[in-house]
Formats: C-alpha cells, structure tokens, sequence
C-alpha cells in the first residue's frame, strides 16, 4: 500500500544545507573537488595551449632543423643551416629594417594619440559614453576590410580618391601614394590605416587608468599652487600613468612585429619587395611558389626570439611589472 507523505500547513520545504549537498555530490567538496573544479575550468584552455601553441612550436623548431621543401615531414637534417641562411637573406634582413622603421612611427604616434583621445573623453561631462563608442568602434573592424578601404577609396592614387581629392581643395596635384618606394609616400598609408584601427582600444586602457586615479592628489596639488594644464599633467597624471603607459608601449611593439594585414594587402599583396615587415617576409618564403618551410620556420623562430628579447628588455627598463605606479 503507497504511502502519501504531506506536509503540514504553513511549513516550507526543508533547505537542503551545504553539508547536505556535499554528502549527495561527494565528488565535488574538499580538496577533490576543488581540483576537479580546478581541472574543468583550466583543462579546456590548457589543451588548446598545447594543441595550438606548443605542438605547432615544436614542430617549427623540428622543421627549422631539416630541409623541408613542399613537405612536413622531411628526412633529411642539416642543424642550424637554415638559421644562418635566413641571417645572411637580405630580403629578410630588411623586413626586419622595414619594422624598424614601422615600430619607430607607429608606437610613439599611437601612444601620444591614444593618451590625448583619452584625456579628452574624460575630461568631457556629457556624452561620454558615446565619444568612448565612437573612438573604441575601429577596433572591431577588420584589418583586411580597413586595408582595401584605405587602398581602393582613400589612397587609391587616382584623382577622384579620397586623399587626393582633399589635396586638389588646397591646390596640390594628384600623389600615386603606393606606385614606388620613392618618395615612400606608402609609409603614410600604412600607418594611418593602424592608427584608426588600434587607437581606440589603447585610449580604453588609458582611460581606465586615468579613471582610477584619486581625486584627492588634484585637490591637492591644486592647494600647493600647481598649475592646471601642463604642470598638473606633468607632475600629477603621467606619474599615475607610469605602469599602464608601460603596458602600453610593450603592447604596441609586439603588435608592430606582428603586422602583417595591412602590409599585405595595401602593397599589393605583399608582392612588393619594398615595405615589407617579417611576416610577410616569412609568409612568402614558407607559403610561396618554393614552399620551404625549413627556412620559413628557421626565420619565425628567430623572430619569436627577437620578440622575446626586445619585450623583456624593454619591460626591465621601463620597470614593467614593479606594480605600484610611480
């Protein structure tokens, strides 16, 4: 015969109590469950980290090793051959030239303008929310799509472009900005392109940073005399600023290294020999009509290093990581 179990009126339902629960799913408390937590949360990204990042690491440097032409899986070992062979390229020695020179125009310019985008929008009182979409909208733009519109409608070369059309207003003839190396009118396209793209998303890093500083520091600096303007950024802000301004150039150099879309679909398609930065450089070599990915390895593994260098001494430098900002 079934039995009815009823609850008497006006009494809730018992809660069941942490201990309860830990009782009926015994797998997830104490220090069980803390390392399965631990494991279901961090096993995901850590099996994409091997799968997508370590393995194909190893097997670059395997590769890097051998003679590998229209193949990965070669046979045949020839050491460090293929590094000293990228070493002594020209071609790839002026990539590296070319970021040079690209990472010496782009990163003080993109700095100086994030940070003056970001003291605008915050000293602003109204609509700020809107200038902060407005200014950050680029950077969810596609490098690729940014690239053709600055080559086809803005720096196109033709009379009725964009650029040209604002410089026939003032009376300057017609510039063809991405038909030669000299004068390298190409450099001005190029950056203009990364700045609209990245300026944005720097300017919400200084912004943040520019959000956290006390307000109390104005107040009295304002009560010692200094000036607003010029002494009361010199002295007050840029100090505050000193660890994300140091993030910030880290960011913008290793992003210089890695510019790849711009390069290679303004110079036409990276098949010009001139502008090129590494990527390019090394996307040819191991994606062109040789295939040789031996060589191509070889080179990335040598920027990857050079990356890696360039960041950790320059983050010891500028003191990144020290934590309390100066």
């Amino acid at each position: 015969m079934a039995t009815t179990t009823h609850h008497s009126p006006g009494r809730a339902p018992a809660k069941t109590t942490p201990a309860a629960r830990r009782r009926l799913l015994p797998g997830l408390g104490g220090a069980r469950g803390r390392t399965l937590n631990f494991w279901l949360f961090v096993g995901p990204f850590l099996a994409g980290l091997i799968v997508f990042v370590y393995v194909p690491i190893g097997w670059s440097l395997y590769l890097s090793l051998h003679e590998a032409r229209g193949t990965v899986t070669p046979t045949e070992f020839v050491g460090f051959a293929n590094y000293t062979d990228m070493l002594g390229d020209g071609d790839f020695v002026d990539s590296l030239v070319n970021f040079t020179v690209f990472a010496a125009i782009i990163v003080p310019l993109t700095y100086a303008l994030s940070l003056a985008l970001a003291l605008l929008v915050h000293r602003i009182r109204f609509m700020q929310a809107f200038f902060r979409s407005v200014f950050f909208l680029p950077v969810a733009c596609s490098y690729v799509v940014a690239s053709l519109v600055w080559k086809i409608s803005i720096f196109s070369g033709l009379r009725y472009g964009g650029a040209n059309t604002v410089l026939d207003l003032f009376g300057v003839d017609s510039i063809a900005w991405l038909a030669s190396p000299d004068p390298p009118w190409y450099w001005l396209v190029l950056c203009t392109a990364r700045l609209w793209l990245q300026c944005g998303f720097y300017m919400i890093l200084f912004l943040a940073a520019l959000q956290n500083i006390p307000r109390e520091l104005y107040e009295a600096a304002a009560v010692d005399g200094t000036k607003p303007g010029w002494q009361t950024f010199r002295h007050i802000t840029l100090p505050q600023l000193r660890a994300t301004s140091v993030a910030v150039v880290l960011l913008l150099l290793i992003n210089a290294y890695q510019a790849f879309d711009e390069f290679y679909n303004i110079l036409d398609e990276g098949r010009a020999t001139w502008g090129r930065p590494p990527l390019v450089e090394l996307y040819n070599t191991a994606l062109g009509a040789n295939q040789d990915y031996g060589h191509g390895s070889a080179g990335a593994l040598i920027l990857a290093l050079l990356i890696a260098m360039v960041t950790l001494l320059q983050g010891r430098w500028l003191g990144f990581g020290k934590g309390d900002e100066k």
